[in-house]
């Protein structure tokens, strides 16, 4: 069940120290927590090289170089997110990408995922997938324009699909294209769970208020612990389910 790891470690989220007890109470008109389906899909949202730039450094320094950078809290979650990624394939959970759809954008029509400035990049370099969070043979790309992995996509095929009933997220921004397609996955019936390790933002107070509005109103925010107890779960399902066929 979404939260038990949490309550067992002592671990604390990001928004607790921007929040009050006004806030707190308002918060307890909604689900503390829905819980795990049984066939769910990990959600990788733009792990790209333009949040990561090609080296750690504080985020004002990196945005000089790098303007979509996201600083230090990028590769904060590139372990976390590579553990994810890693008992996601380990368990047969399927693993799908999103990255910005350059190939469609024109001169008269660059459609962008935000209000940010425009500013001269290469397109190809910024969208690639970061090396170390790549998709490995096989998985699914969607490419998008908009924030959203769900808008003017054909995730939503994909997923009914394979029979998916559930959503595990991570990637970035938080308050961004992370939220949009939360937001979607909801609207579409999808369980939606974040891995709040996973997910990373260039602004810190977004990331904590958007991860706890999230909470309250669309998905269950867990920890990376609880999300790979619940695919070691699921991997275990599976190789039970495998000896039973074949005893």
């Amino acid at each position: 069940m979404a939260g038990a790891a949490a309550k067992e470690s002592g671990r604390i989220h990001a928004w607790e120290t921007a929040i009050d007890d006004e806030i707190r109470q308002i918060a307890g008109d909604y689900e503390s927590g829905r819980g795990f389906q049984d066939r769910p899909a990990l959600l990788c949202i733009d792990n790209y090289n333009a949040v990561f730039g090609t080296r750690p450094e504080p985020l004002l320094e990196a945005r000089q170089r790098f303007p979509s950078s996201c600083g230090l809290a990028a590769w904060e979650a590139l372990v976390p997110t590579k553990q994810l990624m890693a008992a996601a394939r380990a368990a047969g959970v399927p693993v799908i990408h999103t990255t910005h759809d350059d190939l469609t954008q024109s001169r008269r029509s660059r459609l962008a995922a935000t209000k940010r400035s425009r500013r001269d990049a290469d397109p190809v370099w910024e969208h690639t997938f970061f090396p170390d969070l790549a998709p490995a043979g096989g998985e699914l790309v969607i490419r998008k324009v908009s924030a959203g992995a769900f808008f003017g996509t054909p995730l939503i095929a994909h997923l009914v699909q394979m029979g998916v009933n559930q959503l595990v997220v991570c990637g970035n921004s938080t308050s961004g294209c992370v939220r949009t397609s939360v937001v979607e996955g909801f609207m579409h019936g999808f369980r939606m769970a974040v891995v709040e390790d996973g997910v990373f933002d260039r602004n810190w107070l977004s990331h904590k208020i958007n991860l706890f509005d999230m909470h309250s109103k669309y998905a269950d925010v867990i920890f990376l612990e609880e999300a790979l107890a619940y695919f070691a779960g699921l991997k275990a399902m599976n190789i039970a389910e495998v000896i039973t066929r074949e005893a």
